[in-house]
């Protein structure tokens, strides 16, 4: 099981805890074909959520992957019944063209397994460092055909070393039955030779006659400083009644390695939008997140991450931690590594209480993330 799992009951982290015991098996053959399979149990120990059990199937063989997620949800007479399906597929098409195609799936009242949605994207890389990407997503109408209801026209292009420059058109079906551009967005990167990196994005709204209304701008600033510190520093920009930009939202943050196999990480938003307040123009913060990556053994890490936030009942009080989580990964047999994660929120006195266990195996070469970069320097 994916180690995000837990993101399916996030509204009850506060009162349950959810045990999920998870076994994968990892195959491959002598052409380089790889295969692994996963199967999960949920269920709520305090009867709150409805158990669910998951199973996950991954091939990839000649230029093909196959990934299957089948969810069943316990019946009312004590036996489990489909309940969601998701396939995913990508195929290289040629040397420069690969095709995705996201299938997913839903049980009708008598079973019978009905497509909700359908996601297709084709990229393609073009001379020059040039690619372009068509991503369409259809749902059925009430006949059961697909009907195209959004689609991302991108075009990513070099025009000099160091600068690429995106232009994205995003149409939506218009009272015709047609599509029609209904947002645009611009965005430049530019990479310095200091290691300094410039990202500027543009979002425009379409008013439905023809005009374009800038909605937003984001901008970002993320620089190597002294010794190992990396900062970066991004900011929303928004038209204020005028109609000049002005920045609603800042992100600062900062990544530090602290040796022994240890990095740090931090990050303050500022907004001008502040639970519990009436909006102004002053910017206040409004959240700190802080990550501690600890590499404790060869292929095994440690990964503490905290939330703190402001208190909408008492938004002039500091801010008071909302969310703790603790995830451990550490090498097992086979190759395959084990993973628990635990999620520890405040009670009514703010002290920190285990509300979320989540426990597994996995042999997802994907799923086993584990940042080696500082495990070799001396304790």
């Amino acid at each position: 099981m994916s180690i995000h799992r837990w993101l399916k009951f996030s509204t009850l982290i506060s009162a349950a805890v959810i045990l999920c015991l998870t076994q994968v098996c990892l195959a491959q053959d002598s052409s380089g074909s790889q295969s692994w399979t996963a199967s999960s149990q949920q269920g709520d120990m305090g009867g709150r959520v409805n158990p669910t059990r998951t199973s996950e199937t991954h091939t990839e063989s000649n230029g093909r992957i196959v990934d299957k997620t089948s969810v069943e949800t316990l019946g009312p007479d004590g036996r489990y019944v489909p309940y969601s399906e998701t396939e995913k597929e990508s195929v290289r098409v040629n040397d420069t063209t690969v095709r995705n195609i996201q299938r997913t799936f839903a049980r009708g009242p008598n079973g019978e397994r009905t497509l909700i949605q359908e996601r297709q994207e084709e990229s393609r890389s073009l001379p020059g460092g040039e690619q372009k990407v068509v991503r369409t997503t259809s749902s059925p109408d009430v006949n059961g055909a697909l009907q195209v209801v959004r689609r991302e026209l991108e075009d990513s292009k070099q025009p000099s070393p160091g600068v690429r420059e995106t232009h994205t058109t995003v149409l939506a079906p218009d009272i015709n039955g047609g599509l029609t551009p209904a947002v645009q967005i611009e965005q430049r990167e530019t990479k310095s030779s200091d290691g300094t990196i410039e990202t500027k994005k543009s979002t425009q709204l379409s008013d439905g006659s023809g005009r374009w209304q800038l909605s937003e701008v984001r901008e970002s600033t993320s620089k190597q400083e002294s010794g190992q510190l990396r900062s970066k520093d991004e900011r929303v920009l928004r038209p204020n009644a005028n109609g000049t930009l002005a920045v609603v939202e800042r992100t600062v943050s900062k990544q530090t390695e602290a040796g022994s196999g240890e990095r740090h990480d931090t990050s303050d938003t500022y907004s001008t939008n502040v639970p519990g307040q009436a909006g102004d123009d002053h910017l206040q913060l409004v959240q700190r997140e802080s990550t501690v990556r600890r590499t404790t053994a060869p292929g095994a890490q440690n990964i503490t991450r905290q939330i703190q936030q402001t208190n909408p009942g008492n938004p002039s009080a500091s801010l008071g931690v909302t969310t703790e989580t603790i995830d451990i990964v550490r090498p097992a047999s086979s190759g395959n590594a084990e993973q628990t994660r635990t999620i520890l929120a405040p009670d009514s006195e703010g002290q920190l209480h285990e509300v979320w266990v989540d426990t597994g195996k996995t042999g997802n070469p994907a799923a086993i993330q584990v940042d080696t970069r500082t495990s070799a320097k001396p304790k």
